[in-house]
């Protein structure tokens, strides 16, 4: 069954992978017969652009059926592992900083403007503060991988054996 799984994954890799190189090879090869502006964009501009953003939407998707699939499977053991930490416990406290940055870095933000661009497009001031609270969340969720790697570098928790 794992081997199943294993060669699942290998082809939908590949796969997304091709799909990748061939979004590109257009992007880069097609030609730059799309005016906007002043500036002659690549004819395949809005194509790259949909690819990133069904790639965000997949990779969000995945991660909540992640987190919610590892909550599930932990719930019924014991789950400890080498650290004696049980999974659930690692996930939900994982989730728990993910929602507590998030919302820090929504406060921090609360009373942003209007961003009005050198060529006059405006960006609403609702953007700006979403914007500016995921680049506070990830820099939060940066700083606590940072914190963690060394602590467990450090080997102060490491069970005796």
């Amino acid at each position: 069954m794992a081997a199943k799984k294993y060669m699942t994954s290998y082809y939908v890799l590949y796969a997304c992978f091709a799909i990748i190189v061939l979004f590109f090879a257009a992007f880069f090869g097609y030609g730059y017969d799309n005016p906007v502006g002043d500036y002659n964009a690549p004819v395949c501009t809005e194509g790259l652009m949909w690819l990133m953003y069904g790639m965000f939407a997949v990779t969000c998707l995945l991660a909540l059926w992640s987190v919610v699939r590892g909550i599930k499977i932990s719930m019924g053991s014991k789950g400890g592992d080498i650290s004696g930490v049980s999974g659930a416990k690692i996930s939900a406290v994982s989730f728990a900083l993910l929602v507590v940055s998030l919302v820090v870095g929504w406060v921090c933000n609360l009373n942003e403007t209007d961003f009005t661009a050198a060529d006059g497009t405006v960006t609403s001031a609702t953007m700006v503060t979403v914007t500016d609270m995921f680049l506070v969340s990830i820099y939060i969720m940066l700083l606590l991988t940072t914190v963690a790697v060394v602590f467990n570098m450090s080997g102060v928790m490491k069970k005796k054996k």
